[in-house]
């Protein structure tokens, strides 16, 4: 089973994209939630992979963070919901607005995803919420925990995307400033996610 994919990426589109890994070219159908933060086509990514066994097909599913490979997996778990309704769910709403909505049973911001109706809306909060009773995004989660260096990580990923960073271009910047300056200071981290931005 294929879990994760690095290489080049060939080309993009925003359901799909085009991985090279070492001369190998793997589609992976995306969210728009990763398909925002993509490199330009040429560039280095990387993706973390479902994937999908039919009696007809074997499909990939990439994304850009583990909480969405956590919810799509979640998601499909949920009877009528297939991967290509569970895409459009995370590409129709933040990761962590989803989380809340489900955790809160809030039929209303569900119903506002383009293609759940009513009854799809009450299955995923019937069937989700207690899978996500203690499910928090990763930077809560370890923030809570108090693991070293993740307060920062929350106040530059909260700074980028004041900024106006979409969050999953963010998050990625932010991760590599911090790999290279563990004990920055919030400034040069910034800094360094910045610069990254920008090339």
């Amino acid at each position: 089973m294929i879990a994760h994919l690095r290489g080049r990426l060939l080309e993009k589109h925003p359901n799909r994209v085009t991985i090279d890994v070492q001369g190998v070219g793997y589609e992976a159908h995306v969210p728009l939630s990763t398909f925002y933060g993509l490199p330009e086509a040429g560039g280095d990514l990387s993706l973390r992979i479902h994937t999908h066994v039919r009696e007809d097909a074997l499909l990939l599913y990439g994304f850009a963070t583990l909480l969405e490979l956590q919810l799509f997996e979640r998601l499909i778990s949920v009877s009528g919901i297939g991967p290509k309704l569970a895409l459009a769910v995370l590409s129709g709403i933040e990761p962590n607005d989803l989380v809340t909505a489900i955790k809160q049973n809030d039929i209303a911001r569900l119903t506002g995803i383009p293609g759940i109706g009513k009854k799809t809306a009450e299955r995923i909060g019937l069937e989700l919420k207690d899978k996500l009773a203690a499910f928090l995004p990763a930077e809560t989660a370890a923030s809570a925990l108090g693991v070293p260096g993740e307060s920062l990580r929350t106040d530059v990923l909260s700074a980028l995307i004041n900024l106006g960073y979409h969050r999953p271009l963010a998050e990625r910047a932010a991760d590599t400033a911090l790999k290279s300056t563990p004990a920055g200071s919030f400034e040069h981290t910034l800094k360094l996610a910045l610069r990254e931005l920008a090339r």
